[in-house]
C-alpha cells in the first residue's frame, strides 16, 4: 500500500518513543502545507499518514521531541527533527524510521 509511515526508536534506552507528535508536510512551491499530524502509539509507530492525494514531490516529516525527552526528565540538544525526502514513486510506500537519543538522531529509507 502507498503512503507514508514512520517509527521512532529511543536507541539510549533500547525502547520504543511513544506518544511523539509527528507532522507530514508537502513542499507547494518554496513553502510547506500541513497534510497530516498524528501522535506515535504505544510501540512508536505511525502506520499510515492520511492524506487525500499522494503525488511526486519533496515532503517533510517534523518530529517534535522536546516533549518525549521532558516527559523522561532527560535534557536533549534538539527540540524537533525534521526529515526532507523526495518521493517519486508514488505507488510505492514510504517508511522513515527515526532513532533518537538525547544528543543525537540518525534516519534511513526503511521498508
Amino acid at each position: 500500500m502507498a503512503g507514508v509511515s514512520t517509527h521512532i526508536l529511543n536507541a539510549s534506552l533500547g525502547q520504543p518513543a511513544s506518544k511523539v507528535l509527528v507532522k507530514l508536510l508537502q513542499q507547494v512551491d518554496q513553502d510547506y502545507m500541513l497534510l497530516d499530524q498524528q501522535v506515535t502509539d504505544a510501540d512508536g509507530r505511525i502506520k499510515t499518514f492520511n492524506f487525500d492525494v499522494f503525488v511526486q514531490s519533496n515532503y517533510q516529516l517534523i518530529f517534535e521531541v522536546a516533549d518525549y525527552f521532558q516527559a523522561l526528565n532527560t535534557e536533549s540538544f534538539y527540540p524537533r527533527v525534521c526529515i526532507d525526502f523526495k518521493v517519486t514513486d508514488i505507488q510505492q510506500h514510504y517508511h522513515v524510521p527515526l532513532l533518537i537519543s538525547p544528543f543525537s538522531y540518525s534516519t534511513y529509507r526503511g521498508s
